[in-house]
C-alpha cells in the first residue's frame, strides 16, 4: 500500500528554486506507486500564491506554474476538509496542512519546518524532511 503524504508549501517553493535538492527530487517523483500526495483547495491556493510570488526569480511564467499545479491536481488525491479545529499549531497556514494530513490519514507531512508541526504526532502523522522521506522510500541518489 502506498504511503500517504502532504507536501508543505516550503518544500514546493524549494523545488521551484533549485533543481539540485531533495525537494526537486521529491516533486520529480510525484506519480510513483510507492507514495501518494494529497491536496486540498486551501493548500493548492497557498502553493499557487507562493509560487507566483517567486516566479520571476526562478525563471518561470505564471503559465508554467499553472501547468505544474494542474499536474499536481491530476495525480494527487483531492480532499475536502469538513472540520476545522484551529488554531492547533502556531501558524494557521500550518493548520491547513495538518487538517489535510488528518483528513487523508497521511503517514507523513513533508516539510523543512519540523518545529512548526509539533503536536502532529497526536494525530498519527509523522513530520519528516524531504531528504528523510527520500531515504525512506529508497529514492535518494
Amino acid at each position: 500500500m502506498a504511503l500517504q503524504v502532504v507536501i508543505d508549501t516550503n518544500v514546493f517553493q524549494s523545488a521551484l528554486r533549485s533543481r539540485r535538492g531533495a525537494s526537486f527530487r521529491l516533486l520529480s517523483l510525484l506519480g510513483r506507486k510507492d507514495f501518494e500526495v494529497n491536496i486540498s483547495v486551501p493548500l493548492l491556493i497557498e502553493y499557487e500564491d507562493a509560487a507566483k510570488r517567486i516566479s520571476r526569480e526562478v525563471g518561470l511564467t505564471h503559465t508554467d506554474i499553472d501547468d505544474i499545479l494542474d499536474y499536481i491536481c491530476r495525480i494527487a488525491n483531492r480532499r475536502q476538509i469538513y472540520f476545522l479545529w484551529r488554531p492547533y499549531l502556531k501558524d494557521p497556514y500550518d493548520d491547513l496542512v495538518l487538517e489535510l494530513a488528518v483528513e487523508a490519514e497521511c503517514d507523513f507531512i513533508i516539510t523543512y519546518n519540523l518545529a512548526d508541526f509539533v503536536g502532529a504526532e497526536r494525530f498519527g502523522v509523522k513530520v519528516i524532511t524531504p531528504k528523510e522521506f527520500l531515504k525512506k522510500i529508497g529514492a535518494l541518489r
